[in-house]
């Protein structure tokens, strides 16, 4: 059916909506693809809905070409097989969880590895039935805390979910190739910039996972790269672990007044005024840093953690979310510090904390670089002084190390190939070899060929699909407005009908008419009251590839051609405007 404007459900806006923070939110909102419904919630509209079934279009054609065979699971589960695995737990408050008029407990699913595994177990028990993967592309929820960006982070979203099943790890290793290659290929035909990185498996576990990232300023991700080749998400970086240094002919640790210092900056500062190092001054990098978060089990259970690190980085709170995960990390607060009073505020130190405290109830984990024989400066405990030349391993120790502090431009990538660069970037697809996790909880297993019960070993692999629409918009708008790609604007041209003369809508009828006719999908501004300025606005709002606009040069014989962004506009005859059209549309496609 052609696209007529004058009855396309369809209202363009002048203004930005207010709670619009980033451009694909914006322009989808004011051209009318979406409108808002609650928060991180939209209602698709008609021209939203054909972008979107075209992006879904190319996932669907590239699963199908790796040998995926597509499902269709329901949005309501019962609790049960999220219990058996853990995950009703794990998840806290981050799923929306309901009951029914019978009192039985269901959640709106988040995602869907218990389901997929559960289905094959009902249906598959041999070896010789494997390997298989199964996908499907539906909606799913979470409970956001804080839903933002429009279809980037929202509560409500489509999601293309694939799971893998193969005997052993071998086949395992295969089927997340044969993914990632057609995550490859998904991502150039939709023409979206994409860089692969190293990830964490965090709640989902297993043993590998990488995540498709495409950059951009205004993404939440932020990821590190090095000119020799290697990328990571910053949660799964790992620091460079300097050399242990022999402290054998290291000071005695001893304690030092440093009044009204309960900054890193003003403890540097007293250092070098009154308790000057032979060598050199001392840096902020020579200080430990004691920081006290709170870990919020899903249980709800409160635990206080102490991140003993250089003064001169920061904790990066998704870092540790990552390390600690299931656990919720907040910051700890009075409370917090009332029940325990050995912690000074502004002058925490080891003596207190793990395994060098009295009952080592507060747990104290390192950043690796704090290394045994290195020489710190940290808080002694008491108001108003810190002890001086406390070394790692003969002084104190801790109860592990984690990965918690920044990760800056300049530091050393894991496996040497130099120095990071640190970019930002929007989550798209995101792939693990889930290995036999949920397999084991769900007793998913298969008879081999002695007749031994196997447990079977998945993968799974995930593209959020209105966050790829999100992020093209991202990638292509001006300021005028949105400019699609060809292969996914919800048509390639729109005609547009300028004045007031018959003559014109005419023309422009028979020109959308023909150019429908062919194939071509087309949008046409017949509206016949609004003004040629109101009609351009529109045309370059909505984004369509190519713009015809039958005028004032009709009297001449004539309408011009022009694309949405880059190239010239053309003036050509009336008679020939059908064809020079498709012969456009043919070389964007």
């Amino acid at each position: 059916m052609l696209l007529r404007l004058s009855t396309l459900f369809v209202r363009t806006l002048r203004e930005d909506p207010a709670d619009a923070e980033v451009a694909s939110h914006r322009l989808l909102v004011r051209a009318g693809y979406i409108r808002r419904a609650a928060p991180g919630i939209y209602t698709w509209l008609p021209l939203g809905l054909k972008v979107l079934a075209k992006v879904e279009a190319v996932v669907r054609e590239e699963m199908e070409a790796a040998g995926a065979q597509e499902v269709h699971f329901p949005a309501l589960l019962p609790k049960e097989p999220y219990e058996a695995t853990g995950r009703w737990t794990e998840y806290g408050p981050n799923i929306f969880r309901l009951k029914d008029r019978k009192g039985g407990d269901y959640l709106l699913a988040p995602t869907h590895e218990e389901l997929f595994t559960l289905l094959v177990k009902d249906l598959y028990s041999s070896y010789k039935d494997l390997p298989l993967t199964l996908f499907q592309i539906q909606t799913k929820y979470r409970d956001e805390a804080r839903p933002r960006a429009g279809l980037i982070r929202g509560r409500e979203f489509v999601m293309k979910d694939a799971y893998s099943f193969d005997v052993d790890d071998a086949g395992l290793d295969a089927s997340y190739q044969a993914q990632r290659d057609a995550y490859r290929r998904i991502f150039d035909r939709l023409g979206l910039e994409y860089v692969i990185v190293a990830a964490t498996s965090g709640a989902m576990g297993g043993s590998r996972s990488e995540e498709f990232l495409t950059p951009t300023a205004i993404g939440e991700d932020t990821f590190v790269r090095s000119a020799g080749g290697y990328a990571a998400n910053v949660e799964a970086v790992t620091t460079v672990v300097p050399d242990a240094i022999a402290f054998d002919d290291a000071p005695q640790a001893h304690v030092e007044d440093t009044p009204d210092t309960p900054t890193i900056d003003s403890l540097v500062a007293i250092a070098n005024a009154q308790h000057p190092r032979p060598d050199r001054a001392w840096t902020a990098a020579d200080t430990l840093k004691n920081v006290v978060v709170a870990l919020v089990q899903p249980s709800g259970e409160r635990e206080l953690l102490v991140i003993g690190l250089p003064g001169d980085r920061e904790v990066d709170l998704k870092r540790l979310e990552a390390g600690v995960a299931p656990a919720e990390v907040e910051t700890a607060g009075d409370a917090d510090f009332a029940r325990h009073p050995e912690l000074v505020r502004g002058y925490i130190g080891p003596s207190v904390l793990g395994p060098n405290g009295a009952d080592g109830s507060v747990r104290y984990l390192l950043d690796p670089r704090v290394v045994p024989g290195s020489r710190w400066i940290t808080g002694a405990n008491e108001q108003g002084r810190h002890v001086f030349d406390l070394v790692a391993g003969r002084d104190f120790t801790a109860d592990g190390t984690v990965e918690a502090a920044e990760v800056r431009a300049g530091d050393p990538a894991p496996d040497g190939s130099g120095p990071l660069e640190l970019a930002r970037g929007i989550e798209i697809g995101h792939i693990f070899a889930l290995g036999r996790k949920y397999a084991s909880a769900l007793g998913l297993t298969v008879l081999d060929q002695n007749g031994k019960a196997q447990v079977v070993t998945m993968g799974s692999y995930g593209i959020g699909v209105t966050r790829v629409l999100a992020a093209l918009a991202e990638a292509n708008h001006d300021e005028r407005g949105l400019a699609w790609p060809a292969h996914v604007a919800p048509a390639q041209v729109h005609v547009v009908a300028t004045g007031k003369d018959e003559a014109v809508f005419e023309a422009a009828e028979s020109i959308a008419q023909t150019l429908h006719s062919r194939g071509i999908e087309v949008i046409y501004d017949d509206r016949p009251k609004v003004s040629p300025g109101v009609k351009f606005a529109d045309a370059e709002l909505l984004g369509v590839p190519l713009v015809v606009v039958v005028g004032r040069g009709l009297a001449e014989g004539v309408v011009e051609v022009r694309p949405r962004v880059g190239g010239t506009a053309e003036q050509v005859a009336v008679a020939e405007a059908a064809d020079r059209v498709a012969e456009l549309v043919d070389s964007l496609r």
